[in-house]
């Protein structure tokens, strides 16, 4: 906002200049009475009052005041300009108010891509703590894959997008902010199930299952990578199922699956989860640096306090 208003008074006259202290002046000497009560309240000299107004009288070419010994009231033109004056005040105040609950974070909406379950864990907690912090951001989440997450974090079509390793992302940024456990998703009736943990060469002469949308080809890609190390081409299935569908199968016995450990926490009915021994998947935050949107500011803060809780309790 410019410390001054300047309105074209037309062709061959020269522009008025109004600023916004004249303005200011104005209202308190009504709100008051006389120059030196509106002074004292303001802070200022009498003098600086009475010339500033003088200057605005002189620029729209009409007395607003008559002075007199008790102070001053309004002429016929000066009761004419108050209401706009204080109508110039209004929006502006009204202009700071928004903006600064916008900075606050008080109202919005915040789009969010996942690529992994809100069941439980830490993208749960943290969307759980932003919720509580911030009641008035709408919070709208959308599945899919990392490649359409990315894109539309990249067109500002997604403030941010949650996930797996560190995927390689052009002009956005990329946080790591958490860590999960590998699962294997397992029949209550398989032998694997008295086991802890589950070791890579147990697995390579088992059949999977995965989804045929995320994050399917991913753990596809997962199994194929580490079950080859061990010199053996896995038996992997890609099924055209939703995640719950999924888990379905493998309870009826069609095979394993691999998920997070924030999966674990929705009960299947037959399934039986048990760790995989095997590093924790890096979880992470891609979003553009040029998105000015104050609710990704709040929860990418909130996430990096989150996080940085979480290491030291580790």
């Amino acid at each position: 906002m410019t410390n001054s208003h300047r309105n074209r008074a037309g062709a061959g006259r020269k522009d008025i200049v109004i600023e916004l202290r004249h303005l200011r002046y104005v209202i308190a000497a009504v709100e008051h009475g006389s120059f030196s009560a509106a002074a004292g309240e303001l802070g200022v000299r009498e003098s600086a009052i009475s010339r500033r107004i003088r200057d605005l009288e002189d620029e729209i070419g009409a007395a607003l005041f008559i002075r007199h010994k008790r102070g001053v009231t309004l002429t016929d033109a000066g009761k004419r300009f108050l209401p706009h004056a204080r109508r110039v005040f209004s929006e502006l105040d009204l202009a700071i108010k928004d903006v600064g609950a916008a900075g606050r974070v008080e109202h919005g909406v915040l789009r969010i891509g996942i690529f992994a379950s809100l069941a439980s864990g830490f993208l749960a907690d943290l969307l759980r703590r932003y919720n509580g912090d911030h009641p008035g951001v709408r919070c709208v989440i959308v599945e899919g894959v990392p490649s359409d997450h990315i894109a539309a974090v990249r067109q500002h079509c997604m403030d941010v997008a949650f996930l797996t390793g560190t995927p390689e992302a052009a002009e956005c940024d990329v946080e790591v902010f958490w860590k999960e456990r590998v699962f294997v998703a397992l029949p209550k009736d398989d032998d694997l199930t008295v086991r802890k943990r589950i070791a890579w060469s147990e697995l390579r002469d088992r059949h999977f299952v995965v989804s045929e949308a995320g994050p399917g080809p991913e753990i596809h890609d997962y199994l194929v990578r580490h079950l080859s190390e061990l010199g053996h081409h896995p038996s992997v299935e890609r099924c055209p199922v939703s995640r719950d569908t999924l888990m379905q199968l493998v309870a009826l016995g069609n095979g394993l699956t691999l998920t997070s450990e924030a999966t674990t926490g929705v009960n299947f009915p037959g399934v039986i989860f048990r760790p995989l021994a095997t590093e924790p998947l890096p979880f992470c935050a891609v979003w553009s640096p040029r998105n000015d949107n104050p609710a990704l500011r709040r929860l990418l803060i909130l996430a990096r306090t989150l996080s940085a809780q979480a290491s030291k309790a580790q």
